[in-house]
This record gives C-alpha cells, sequence and structure tokens, in this order.
C-alpha cells in the first residue's frame, strides 16, 4: 500500500469517526439540554416552533477532536487551534444559556486570537503580491489578524438564521479552499475536512432529515468561523507554495463577509450598534419577500458557490484582478441590500401570526382532547332550547 493510499485511508477513518462522534453526542446532549438550559425560545425575532436543543455546534465541536485523536498527526498550529476553539466554544455554550454582552465575548475572542499568535507566530504579515508589488503590513498584521478572525466568526454566527445555512456555508467554503489548492495540503485542512465530517448529523437533524430537531447555537457557529479563519490565515500566510493566496480567502467565504459588511455599514448609518441584532440579513429580507425557508436556503448555498467560482476565475487573470473584483462586488453587494432593505421597510406591513403547533405536531391524546373538547361546546351551543325573546316571536 502506498504512502498516499495510506494517508488517505487514514484520513477517511478520521472523518467517519469525526461524523460517527458528533451523531452519537447529538443523541446525549438531547437528553441534558433542557437540564442544561441549552434551549432556543421563540421571540420576537425568532419565529420557530417550539423549545429546540441549542446543541449541533457543542457535538460536532466533540466529532472534530474525536477526529483529531484517530489522525494522530496534529501538530502545533492544529494543537494550539482546537484548543483555543475549546475555549470560544465554552463560551458559546454559555452565551447560549446566559445571554453574555457584547464587550465578554469580544474579550474572550481577542484573547483566542492572541494566543494563537503568540503559541504559533501565524498571523496575517502580508496581502500577497498586488500589482507588482509585495504589501508586507508589519506592524498592523497582528491586529488585522484580531479583526479579521473576529470578523468571520461573529459573521457565520449572524448567519445562522434559517435551517442549515450556516453549515451549509462552511461546507462550501471548505470545498473551495481545497479546490483552491489544487494539490490539497493536508496537514493545513485536517481540521476543515474533520469539521466537514462532523457537521452532516448536525444538518441532517437541523434540516428534519433524520432525528428531532436541533439547532447549532452560539458554540457551534463560533467555533465553525473560527476554525475557518484561522485555516485561511495558516494556509495564505504560512504555507510554503500554497496556491491560496490572501486575497482568495475573501472568495471562499465571500457570502458571509458580504452580508455581515452591509449589515454593519447599515446599522452604523441608522445610527445604531453593528452588534445590534436585526432581521436585516439577506436570509431575512427574501423570507419577506415570499421564498419559503428551504428555497431561500438552496438559493444563497447557490450564490455562494458562484462567488467561489467567480474567485477562482479571477485567480487565474492578473495580480490584484481578484482584489478589484471583490471590490466591485462589495459595492455592488451592500448598494443593492441597502435599496432592498429600504424598499421592504417604506412597503405596509402586515401582522405576522405567532407560529402555533399543528396538530400533527401534539401527541396524540392532546389531539383527541382537543376534538372532545370542541365537540362537547358544540353541543352546548345548540341544546340550550330557544334563546332570549325568541318565544314572543
Amino acid at each position: 500500500m502506498g504512502l498516499a493510499t495510506m494517508q488517505y485511508s487514514r484520513i477517511l477513518i478520521a472523518c467517519l469517526t469525526a461524523a460517527c462522534v458528533s451523531a452519537l453526542a447529538i443523541a446525549i446532549l438531547y437528553r441534558l439540554a433542557g437540564a442544561w438550559g441549552l434551549v432556543d425560545r421563540p421571540d420576537e425575532r425568532k419565529h420557530h416552533v417550539g423549545h429546540i436543543p441549542l446543541i449541533g455546534g457543542l457535538a460536532a465541536f466533540l466529532g472534530v477532536l474525536a477526529g483529531a485523536v484517530v489522525d494522530g498527526q496534529t501538530h502545533l498550529f492544529t494543537n494550539v487551534l482546537l484548543a483555543t476553539a475549546a475555549v470560544l466554544a465554552l463560551v458559546g455554550a454559555l452565551d447560549d444559556r446566559f445571554d453574555l454582552s457584547v464587550r465578554a465575548r469580544l474579550l474572550v475572542q481577542t484573547a483566542a486570537v492572541l494566543a494563537m499568535v503568540a503559541f504559533t507566530g501565524v498571523h496575517i504579515h502580508t496581502l500577497g503580491h498586488l500589482f507588482g508589488h509585495e504589501f508586507e503590513l508589519g506592524v498592523f498584521g497582528i491586529p488585522l489578524t484580531v479583526v479579521a478572525v473576529i470578523g468571520l466568526l461573529n459573521a457565520f454566527n449572524m448567519m445562522d438564521g434559517i435551517d442549515g445555512l450556516a453549515g451549509m456555508l462552511a461546507l462550501v467554503s471548505i470545498a473551495a479552499i481545497i479546490l483552491y489548492q489544487g494539490q490539497p495540503q493536508w496537514p493545513g485542512v485536517i481540521v476543515l475536512v474533520l469539521l466537514a465530517g462532523a457537521l452532516v448529523p448536525y444538518l441532517a437533524a437541523n434540516l428534519g432529515l433524520v432525528g428531532k430537531k436541533i439547532f447549532l447555537g452560539d458554540a457551534g457557529s463560533m467555533v465553525v468561523g473560527y476554525i475557518l479563519a484561522w485555516t485561511l490565515i495558516h494556509l495564505s500566510q504560512s504555507v510554503p507554495d500554497n496556491e491560496l493566496s490572501t486575497i482568495d480567502v475573501l472568495w471562499c467565504v465571500a457570502l458571509p463577509v458580504l452580508d455581515t459588511l452591509q449589515v454593519v455599514v447599515r446599522r452604523i448609518r441608522e445610527g445604531k450598534s453593528p452588534f445590534k441584532p436585526d432581521r436585516g440579513h439577506i436570509h431575512h429580507m427574501m423570507l419577506r419577500a415570499g421564498l419559503g425557508p428551504r428555497t431561500t436556503l438552496v438559493a444563497l448555498v447557490m450564490l455562494a458557490i458562484l462567488f467561489a467560482l467567480t474567485g477562482m476565475l479571477t485567480h487565474s487573470l492578473a495580480p490584484g484582478s481578484n482584489l478589484i473584483a471583490f471590490g466591485a462586488l462589495t459595492t455592488i453587494y451592500v448598494t443593492a441590500m441597502a435599496r432592498l432593505w429600504q424598499k421592504q421597510q417604506s412597503a405596509p406591513s402586515t401582522p405576522q401570526p405567532r407560529p402555533t403547533l399543528e396538530a400533527a405536531e401534539l401527541p396524540s391524546n392532546v389531539v383527541r382532547l382537543r376534538s372532545s373538547v370542541t365537540l362537547l361546546s358544540s353541543y352546548s351551543k345548540n341544546s340550550h332550547g330557544p334563546k332570549r325573546g325568541s318565544a314572543a316571536k
């Protein structure tokens, strides 16, 4: 058996392990979610039905850890990445439970990024070869790294607004990263491959394909964005002869980045905090336009794929072309979303009914009781004799 075959076999086994452990963790955590308070309740922004466990991200991360142990080929970068991601997963779970302040979350996220830089030395130190020059960042590299990582992990957190969206966008990004490389640098992307495997059981449950519905939770969306951000930085800055440039990175995660930018720009223009949640993301606008959740999901996944393919086309052009193209796309996206937001806000709104449990979602004994009460009420109304005043007629 050749060395390459052994490597592929080891990665496949590790990936299957990540998926199996993730599925097992979902089954166990589902029973504990209520006692731990890890459930999402409907409110004025969240229109789902019932209390849904926020365990998908925790289960997926446990799967990634198990897969990494089975792979057994971890390096310093991977070890520190998983350790700091574990801290973020814990903080995310606490945020799901206690709704932590924005300041507290940002402090922990910043500490995690700085710890990665301190222990591994990896950070954004160059923007690459653009327009005939090498753009070195010098002292601005570390602050830009902090902003980039925190920005991407919060971008995935913000995109986690409809079933399957954050997880599917993560799979698109992972596939784009591997395709950009041509010849995959497996030590650099192994955590992403494990993450892809671990997300499959979550997506199956979240989309209602198997079992009962679960949500990713802040623990999951933050960890997904964090792992993606650091893998992209590592590949574009520290892996020799890698095909993925600093600007290519943006195309791999284009949709979450663009939508977060348009939301932040709009909120600042309106005099609001960029961190104040609202229903102004692209998936919210598509739902208000009359599209269903599944149609919106498919459309956005296809859009993310289109952005990644566009980036691959610009990658082969003259240096700097991909940056110009991404800048133009950003301008178009932000402008178009701002106009759509204004149009929808100015349109007359019709009150949306609160979600209620349908009979098919209720236990059978409750359905029978409801039917009996309705029948008894109807019989009572028709058996009380003539109404007052009817005898005079």
